[in-house]
């Protein structure tokens, strides 16, 4: 089955519309988490992970990313960054090496990195997929429960790559936490899909490499978009 029929069938048969649009008043309890918007998923040839041609979906998600980083510094809102980030003696299986500590993978998108120098912007570098658990210190604490119950945030928005790996899993253990009562007092956490992607590895490549799987971008995002709608 072609990929552009998989699409068609998920769409059908799985709730993708649109949710009640996300209101960000200005005495708002929001925060904005940026997943991963780094060189070495994003930049065209910045490594083994990063897209070998310009890619639609994935230059769509950092433009909109960064105009929601835009208004939440406007309004000096909290703001978290993860950016994945690995010692080359320490590797995350399935994955070839990738955004190794200081080869500039590990860096924000060009477009992203006047983040650095703002005040209400939080960054953590994380060497895991999820970035709950990336947050956890060796006291115990956790940078990013802190960041919430410091800032006080109901209503968690969230962006970046991959929709099906990195942030799928941030925000399943973060409504995880909220359901066990552990992130008092978030409420809701939101997924905002213009600002997400995940990168495009097509079954007619995956078939001329041994042991690889195939990963059709349109397909894979939908799915998991499909799937947080289910959990929101």
């Amino acid at each position: 089955m072609v990929a552009s029929n998989v699409v068609d069938m998920v769409k059908l048969e799985l709730p993708l519309e649109e949710g009640e649009p996300l209101l960000l008043c200005q005495d708002a309890k929001v925060g904005l988490v940026l997943v991963d918007i780094i060189n070495g998923f994003c930049s065209v040839g910045a490594g083994n992970l990063a897209p070998t041609e310009p890619n639609k979906q994935i230059s769509g998600m950092i433009e909109e990313s960064a105009r929601l980083a835009r208004l939440f510094c406007q309004r000096k809102w909290p703001l978290l960054v993860f950016l994945d980030t690995h010692k080359p003696n320490k590797p995350e299986p399935p994955y070839p090496p990738h955004c190794i500590s200081g080869s500039g993978e590990d860096d924000l998108v060009p477009d992203l990195k006047w983040l650095e120098k703002e005040p209400n912007v939080t960054i953590r570098r994380k060497d895991c997929f999820d970035g709950f658990i990336g947050s956890m210190e060796l006291d115990g604490s956790n940078v990013f429960m802190d960041w919430v119950r410091n800032n006080e945030i109901k209503v968690l928005l969230v962006v970046g790559v991959c929709t099906d790996i990195c942030v799928l899993d941030f925000v399943c253990t973060t409504l995880s936490a909220r359901n066990a009562g552990f992130l008092s007092p978030l409420e809701e956490v939101a997924v905002h899909s213009p600002g997400c992607a995940t990168f495009d590895f097509p079954v007619e490549d995956a078939r001329s490499i041994k042991g690889a799987t195939s990963h059709p971008q349109v397909v894979s995002h939908l799915l998991v978009q499909a799937r947080l709608l289910f959990w929101h």
